[in-house]
């Protein structure tokens, strides 16, 4: 199919991993005209998808959001299945620290108690056990946490590869270097434009991230998001022993910032022995995604080299390369996710379909199934109410 055939069932719009699992879905179907239109190039390194790996993990505080890592789980193993590429590695799922404090990433007490309602199994450590057995040092005496074996390591650019090729062996057509300019959707389909050219579609999936805004506002209306740029620091091991799972330390907040340091084993799948750590601080937000300069704040390294140099004494905490990912989360904490159709924003919304923010790249294959759902049925079965679009008390704001 050529772009002269300008009229499809389903427009995606961004070609990251939500937007390529969203055609996927849709296109697998069978007679779905699919087009994907992505503003830089496949696979890049622009936005949310930078860096190798994110943390796998089925255990959650909240148990609508836990019940969607176990759907999610069969359909990563059919993505592995289909490529023939293992994309899950489970190297373990380590949470440790104060059991109480509450984070973006959810409570190790509450977790704990979630995990025990869902059946999956973990292991309770304490902090004498998480130093001898992981190697971490000088923990503060209260300091505990779990390990659930099943959780680790999500190979990234082999997970966006797969679905890139997914989706073209379905008949997707996929465009990259295409800015939309605008979205207007009415009560009989939806009017995508770019500089270039005009398209017609019945549905629209938003699934540009950091970019989100820029769509929306010219209907009125503003996700309330923060949008950071967090630093990736890599450093080298002194040795490589024991092995180790992912870890996330949960501390209370200092005056300065979240104080949650995070650390991945070296990837599975990598001919490196390095390791990468970083903070999820939710501090210096950038007003827009376009003032991104790759570079992470030196403060927010310093934060990371001080804790490594604590709790770290396998490694030398020296940073061996810097890198940032953007990270665009909900204001609220207890939402997560900005995921549903945008009836309740703008006249015709019902035909666009908006799945942006928060840490998903566990849910990908889930989150296109349920973007291809709304888009092409209207409805999901999947429990979704939380995340729903649904204007504030403040006009123009979606919370």
């Amino acid at each position: 199919m050529s772009d002269s055939t300008r009229h499809y069932d389903l427009i995606v719009i961004g070609g990251g991993p939500i937007g390529l699992s969203t055609a996927w879905q849709a296109a697998r179907r069978g007679n779905r005209k699919v087009l994907v239109l992505e503003r830089y190039g496949f696979m890049n390194e622009r936005g949310g998808t930078s860096g190798a790996e994110r943390h796998w993990r089925l255990q959650y505080t909240q148990r609508d959001i836990f019940a969607l890592t176990l759907e999610a789980l069969p359909m990563w193993r059919e993505l592995e299945s289909l490529t023939g590429r293992k994309l899950l590695h489970a190297v373990g799922s380590l949470w440790f620290g104060d059991t109480e404090v509450k984070t973006n990433e959810g409570q190790i007490s509450g977790t704990a108690r979630a995990m025990d309602e869902m059946g999956v199994p973990y292991e309770w450590l304490t902090r004498p056990e998480i130093e001898q057995r992981y190697g971490f040092a000088n923990l503060p005496g209260h300091y505990e946490g779990f390990l659930q074996r099943d959780g680790g390591t999500i190979d990234v650019r082999g997970t966006v590869s797969a679905l890139f090729q997914l989706s073209q062996q379905q008949g997707a057509v996929l465009r990259a270097g295409v800015q939309v300019t605008a979205v207007r959707p009415d009560s009989d389909g939806v009017t995508v434009e770019t500089a270039e050219r005009t398209y017609r579609a019945d549905k629209v999936v938003l699934a540009n991230g950091a970019h989100a805004n820029d769509i929306l506002g010219a209907w009125g209306v503003e996700l309330a998001v923060g949008l950071y740029e967090l630093p990736l620091v890599t450093v080298h091991q002194r040795k490589g022993e024991p092995e180790r799972p992912f870890w996330f330390a949960f501390q209370q907040p200092t005056d300065e910032d979240t104080n949650l340091f995070y650390g991945f084993p070296p990837n599975p799948w990598s001919t490196s022995d390095d390791l990468r750590l970083g903070p999820v601080f939710e501090v210096d937000g950038l007003e827009h995604a376009d003032a991104s300069k790759g570079l992470p704040a030196p403060r927010q390294v310093e934060r990371v080299v001080d804790w490594a140099t604590a709790h770290m004494p396998w490694v030398d905490p020296r940073p061996a390369e810097l890198a940032t990912g953007l990270a665009m989360l909900p204001k609220d904490p207890g939402r997560q996710f900005f995921l549903g159709n945008a009836g309740a924003l703008v006249d015709g919304g019902e035909n666009v379909v908006v799945s942006v923010a928060g840490w998903g790249f566990k849910f990908i294959p889930l989150w296109g199934r349920i973007c291809a759902d709304l888009a092409l049925d209207g409805t999901t079965t999947y429990d979704i109410g939380r995340h729903a679009l649904v204007p504030s008390a403040t006009p123009g704001i979606v919370e």
